[in-house]
């Protein structure tokens, strides 16, 4: 983080409950548990906080701050105050009492006082120290305290995803509220908290309420203003819900002037006491920390083996030690024949491939490491000095794997799936990964084979650096290895893999998780490899072709650019050309950078593209360079050299939601809003003798929102065949018939069905439609009014969202929601809106994955020459020989039929010689 000044000396004050709830909903999922039967989650993650912010930030002084179970000023101000608050977990009843011995040997001072809230207390030491010179950090994930964000004065708020802090200075408040910190208290005053049960000015909201502040300058000026102001929503909140206002501002003002509390000068922190923190890190099971403080013999008799201790599951303990396991290398021909016959008679057996290459159509197979009891493992190593030839040890082995009977498993089974067969092994469909059992288990986590040894086994497996050296220039592949240095690395791979299927294949039946891996997301695995393997065309000479006529409209555009401008300049530099937008043009800016610059990011443009015709050939110019740079030029250098394909990696381990994801290139980001984006998918095309199907679901999101809702409405009218978006549009503008409907009223209507169920607000709607927040909210009102189903589908979800920490699908994939109760505004809704969504497009995700495996069973059972190719978003494309017409019809019916729903599944097909004429 930046040191703004290494003069000055740094207090930090740590809002104590919010960083403890933040640290418990991180852990919900985990349940950890020490062996004295302790709740370990909100312990560790604070510890983990707090380890790392004092690593990062060096303080010299630093206390955490504690709210008390006692009435506060603002109880008695308002017998309401924090009313509808949630009992106190009691993993946090348990364990805050142990955080704060925690803090304390770290030679922390923990400070609270009766009356009084953490803000308040916060609050004052703070201003106290503004009159010195000394800089002021607040840790905390509550907005509530950017009011107390100056010059000196700075917000940390920790990141959530990157699992560090975000510095807030006075231009990061004002990106958040849109206000100065001056401000913020007036801004809070009109939004209200429901979290604290502080209502705010009905009509308003987060959006107009920093726009009426910056207009009036304060709320009593706003209030005194509300007669002549135009909005009636704003008229009528501010008239008739005046006192409600004041009464807010003073409730959410944080009190600088706490009497007698200590003297922020007393809160010098010298480090922690070594000896009692790791012994109390030895008693709560940390082994990481516990080795940090008291060294490698502190932490020496910390569990034998295994266990169920809090990081037990998350750090590293034991590595590998050849006296207890019992790995094997096999060069010899007639031993690998008798392990086969051994093998035979196995129902699981782990597999693993060692390469010269991460790169599943490139990589050359150097061995296979094989494992069936924990411990025991054997390496064949292929295709390196001393090594049996790769023929003989695959036809060694072909015998086992065409037993339907065994089950493979490994990690990230897709990659050994695809090496395996370019080399000329087919391995048996039934399979286990263990990077997608983790992946459903908990989206959130690692899910690199070592990072799941170390939190489920405690077990650290030998790096792959300490073979083949780290990254860069020097970096050796691990055919320039001699197998037997390769061996122990494999083996272990292999038993390690083994001993993560039998805790997570455990963990899927109790979660109640099986199934949908077993059935779904297991056999997609191999549907996966096959259409990786197969690829797609692409026509290079058409790519170039519209390459060269990018780079006319790009030069046609900066010419147009230079001609508005009257000047020549670096289009491409956010500095030149924030500079020539709002000072040499005078266009009013929307915002700064937090380096001070004018921000020129696509939505600041997008608000100002009425102001002046350069703004949207600015625009113009960046849409062609991308579509240049990242597609036209891009995609040519991704063609195989042998086979003259694209091939694609799909990941079924990365979106929250279960929807595939793609990278090399992205197809789900392939351009199709725009006529210019949609040329593109011209150059996907079908070989000799075959034509591209696009077999697209209609409508899915929407089909799945009527049937898990159960609106009447909405299922009646996709029973009925009627456009959905034109019923939508008859209902909320009143009309009598569809035929009423005109065009302008199905756009919007579209947006709102799309919007509204994912959680769109009023000034979101309104933004998209450009019409009044006013005309916005009537329409969301509308909605339903009419759709009443849907205002159910989310409220039972959320409150589903609450009491269980995750949603789920309608085939019971799950997504954990840490932050459904977090104090964070935004935190929250963003996990509201997730829960909400996923349900939703995690359905539909389901339902195209197992189309996919039926089609791909039926093309296999029936031999055909038709191949599946591409997964994007809600639709599937074939390379369809012109012979195989009538799979066609084979197509849509096990698309269709996929899953039952309460209303039809429709989907639309095209053929034709390209992508582009297809869809």
């Amino acid at each position: 983080m930046l040191d703004l000044s290494e003069m000055k000396k740094k207090l930090y004050l740590l809002d104590g409950m919010a960083l403890a709830y933040r640290a418990h909903f991180a852990f919900i999922r985990s349940q950890l548990k020490n062996s004295e039967g302790i709740p370990t989650g909100p312990i560790l993650g604070f510890a983990n906080t707090l380890v790392h912010l004092l690593d990062e930030e060096k303080p010299d002084y630093m206390a955490v701050v504690w709210d008390t179970h006692e009435p506060t000023f603002r109880h008695k101000m308002d017998p309401e105050y924090k009313v509808n608050r949630p009992p106190q977990p009691d993993e946090l009843r348990t364990g805050i009492p142990l955080i704060k011995e925690m803090v304390t040997n770290f030679g922390i001072p923990n400070l609270e006082q009766h009356g009084y809230e953490a803000d308040d207390i916060i609050g004052t030491l703070a201003m106290q120290a503004e009159q010195s010179e000394v800089e002021t950090y607040l840790v905390t994930p509550d907005k509530d305290f950017m009011q107390l964000v100056r010059e000196d004065i700075f917000m940390i708020k920790p990141d959530n995803q990157n699992g560090g802090f975000n510095l807030i200075d006075r231009e990061g408040v004002y990106d958040y509220f849109g206000v100065y910190p001056e401000k913020v208290i007036d801004v809070l005053a009109i939004i209200g908290d429901t979290s604290d049960n502080i209502p705010g000015v009905p009509g308003v909201g987060k959006k107009g309420a920093p726009k009426l502040i910056q207009k009036y300058g304060s709320l009593e000026s706003a209030i005194e203003a509300a007669p002549t102001m135009s909005a009636k929503r704003q008229r009528e909140g501010l008239t008739n819900y005046k006192d409600q206002a004041l009464h807010a501002k003073e409730m959410v003002t944080i009190k600088t002037d706490v009497p007698d509390t200590v003297h922020w000068q007393s809160l010098t922190w010298t480090g922690p006491d070594k000896r009692t923190l790791g012994a109390f890190f030895k008693r709560m099971e940390f082994r990481t920390l516990t080795k940090r403080y008291l060294g490698e013999e502190g932490q020496a008799d910390l569990f034998s083996g295994g266990g169920e201790s809090s990081e037990a599951v998350l750090s590293v303990h034991k590595r590998l030690d050849q006296d207890d396991v019992a790995y094997h290398t096999v060069i010899h021909s007639d031993e690998l024949e008798e392990l086969v016959e051994r093998w035979r008679t196995k129902t699981v057996l782990c597999i693993d491939t060692e390469t010269d290459s991460p790169d599943s159509m490139q990589a050359r197979l150097v061995g296979i490491s094989i494992a069936h009891d924990e411990g025991e493992a054997w390496y064949l190593p292929v295709n390196v000095e001393g090594a049996p030839a790769q023929e003989e040890v695959l036809s060694r082995l072909q015998p086992l794997v065409g037993e339907d009977k065994v089950c493979w498993v490994a990690h990230n089974m897709k990659y050994d799936r695809m090496v395996l067969s370019r080399s000329g092994l087919e391995l048996g469909e039934r399979c286990f990964d263990t990077m997608i059992a983790a992946y459903l288990l908990d989206a959130s986590q690692r899910l690199k084979m070592d990072e799941l040894a170390k939190r489920y086994l405690s077990y650290e497996p030998i790096p792959i650096e300490e073979l083949i050296g780290k990254r860069g220039k020097g970096q050796k592949t691990m055919a320039e290895i001699p197998f037997a240095e390769v061996a122990p690395y494999a083996c272990e791979d292999a038993d390690i893999t083994l001993r993560l299927y039998r805790i997570l294949r455990s963990s899927l039946e109790e979660e109640g998780l099986l199934d949908i891996a077993m059935n779904l997301d297991f056999p997609l695995v191999a549907v996966l490899s096959r259409m990786e393997q197969y690829g797609v065309k692409v026509d290079r000479n058409r790519l170039e072709e519209f390459s060269r006529e990018l780079a006319a409209d790009l030069g046609a555009a900066e010419e147009a650019i230079y001609r508005l401008t009257d000047v020549e300049f670096n289009i491409n530099s956010p500095k030149q050309l924030g500079e020539i937008l709002f000072e040499k043009l005078g266009l009013p800016a929307k915002k700064k950078t937090r380096t001070g610059q004018y921000s020129t990011a696509e939505p600041v443009l997008q608000q100002l593209a009425a102001e002046h015709e350069v703004v949207e050939k600015i625009l113009d110019f960046r849409s062609l360079g991308k579509l240049k740079s990242t597609y036209a030029d891009a995609l040519p250098k991704l063609i195989h050299e042998e086979t003259g394909r694209i091939h694609t990696s799909y990941h079924q381990a990365v979106a929250a939601t279960g929807r595939l994801s793609s990278s090399d290139p992205n197809l789900q980001n392939i351009p199709i809003r725009t006529e210019r984006g949609r040329e593109i998918r011209r150059s996907f095309i079908a070989e000799e003798g075959y034509s591209i199907l696009a077999a697209d679901y209609s409508q899915i999101e929407l089909r799945i929102i009527a049937s898990i809702s159960g609106d009447e409405q909405m299922i009646h009218a996709f029973r009925r065949g009627e456009d959905i978006h034109a019923r939508t549009a008859m209902e909320i503008f009143a009309l009598n018939s569809l035929d009423e409907v005109n065009p302008d009223q199905r756009r919007k209507a579209k947006e709102v069905n799309f919007g509204i169920p994912y959680g769109v607000s009023a000034y979101g709607l309104a933004s998209r439609l450009d019409i009044s927040n006013k005309e916005g909210q009537e329409m969301i009102d509308r909605f339903f009014e009419r759709f009443p189903g849907i205002q159910t589908y989310i409220d039972e979800t959320l409150e589903f969202a609450r009491n269980k920490g995750y949603v789920e699908t309608l085939l019971g994939r799950r997504r954990e929601i840490p932050d459904i109760h977090s104090k964070n505004f935004n935190a929250r809704s963003f996990a509201e809106r997730s829960a909400i969504n996923m349900p939703i497009q995690g359905t539909a995700a389901d339902i195209i994955k197992r189309a996919m495996i039926r089609i791909d069973q039926d093309l296999r059972a029936s031999d055909r020459r038709t191949r599946m190719v591409m997964q994007v978003h809600d639709e599937l494309v074939f390379e369809l020989h012109k012979e195989e017409l009538d799979l066609v019809s084979l197509i849509v019916e096990r698309m269709e039929g996929a899953m039952d729903l309460s209303v039809p599944l429709t989907v639309e097909t095209g053929v034709a010689d390209d992508w582009f004429e297809a869809h």
